[in-house]
């Protein structure tokens, strides 16, 4: 179960290659399909980095949180970056996606990142929403 404190709302028309859009207008963009998927490559966005953007936002923002609690104060430029891909499953049945973190967390030494990463899998949104239907590496560079 889950206390709902807020809401997205978007849609999108005409799939990879058409339009997607918030409610209230602060995402509004063109989408395209990438050349390596068969489309023209064209100047859209894709879902795959509307994903990537997120859940980079997102689990930077549980790593904060995370070290809130534990009173560990985080660099202004610490960052999180995600690769995600996207092709045929093995069971040839549709498509998945993959998602790579690359977590950068200056001034906080490796042990304590490395446990600050993974209570923040636990606290992150994205992380629990993909928890066994994906495969996400975690690399602290």
């Amino acid at each position: 179960m889950v206390n709902v404190l807020y809401t997205a709302h978007g849609s999108a028309t005409g799939g990879r290659d058409g339009h997607g859009a918030t409610d209230d207008k602060k995402v509004d963009v063109k989408l395209s399909v990438p050349k390596e998927m068969g489309g023209d490559g064209g100047v859209g966005t894709n879902p795959e980095q509307l994903f990537a953007t997120g859940y980079s936002a997102c689990y930077l923002g549980a790593i904060r949180f995370v070290a809130g609690q534990e009173k560990v104060k985080i660099a202004d430029d610490a960052k999180v970056s995600a690769s995600v891909g996207v092709g045929p499953r093995d069971d040839g049945k549709g498509f998945g996606i993959t998602v790579a973190l690359q977590v950068s967390l200056p001034g906080i030494d490796k042990a304590k990142a490395e446990d600050l990463v993974a209570k923040a899998h636990i606290v992150c949104p994205y992380s629990h929403a993909t928890k066994g239907n994906i495969a996400v590496s975690t690399t602290l560079v």
